[in-house]
């Protein structure tokens, strides 16, 4: 089964833009994936091919027509009907790795991006589409968060990355952030590879690396530890314990 994005965009020559090297260009070109960048003003009903109109009550910008958007979203579903249609919008869900990888194991994505003041908000559950957000920015336009997202997912997919552990043994994948990496040489302006990953003792190599992951978590995303932590005081039946301090 090939993995099916579809991008709905007012800028389709954005795509594929850096998924075409790299990994995720040889991918593409190996059939792992495909790829159709869909104009969105194809679907505008008048001669001007307009897509967005002034916002209901007033205020400043442009907002994305509903009924051109549910015509662009119809015409992706028919190409891909089992895919999951998502919104790239910073009032969106954040995205995580969980769901990335529920995304790479599926058909495909269609995704759509916006730009202006964002979507008519009644396309949502007109059309059943899932708003994700990649940070707390707004970006000019959906595109570069959709590059972002369809990354996320290409480099997951069976056969795209040289080693099978390059996918689980990242940040996120169990929680907690990476522990740090080091290569030679093995002194490098007065600085030092720490001693144990020269040792080739694979024990302590392993429990270092999941040390580090621990200490970085905490000091530099202490909201990724504070919800690892509160999975470690789960009780076997589902109720939380107090924790000691």
């Amino acid at each position: 089964m090939t993995f099916r994005a579809t991008v709905l965009t007012l800028y389709p020559e954005m795509f594929p833009g850096p998924l075409g090297v790299s990994l995720a260009g040889r991918a593409r070109e190996d059939g792992k994936w495909a790829l159709d960048a869909v104009q969105i003003r194809d679907f505008a009903a008048d001669k001007h091919r307009t897509v967005d109109d002034t916002p209901a009550g007033g205020g400043a910008g442009m907002v994305l027509r509903a009924d051109v958007l549910a015509s662009a979203i119809d015409h992706a579903r028919r190409l891909n009907p089992e895919a999951p249609v998502i919104a790239m919008t910073p009032r969106g869900k954040p995205l995580t790795q969980a769901r990335v990888r529920e995304l790479a194991a599926g058909p495909g994505v269609i995704v759509l991006c916006g730009r202006f003041e964002g979507f008519d908000e009644r396309i949502f559950e007109g059309r059943q589409v899932e708003e994700v957000s990649v940070g707390d920015i707004v970006l000019s336009g959906g595109e570069p968060a959709a590059l972002m997202l369809l990354d996320a997912c290409i480099r997951l997919l069976p056969g795209v990355m040289g080693a099978a552990s390059s996918g689980t043994e990242e940040s996120f994948e169990n929680g907690l952030l990476e522990y740090p990496h080091y290569t030679r040489p093995a002194e490098w302006e007065g600085r030092t590879i720490p001693e144990v990953l020269r040792s080739g003792d694979h024990a302590k190599i392993a429990a270092w690396r999941k040390s580090q992951s621990e200490i970085d978590t905490r000091l530099r995303r202490p909201d990724l530890w504070e919800r690892q932590e509160g999975a470690r005081v789960q009780s076997a039946s589902g109720a939380r314990r107090e924790k000691k301090d």
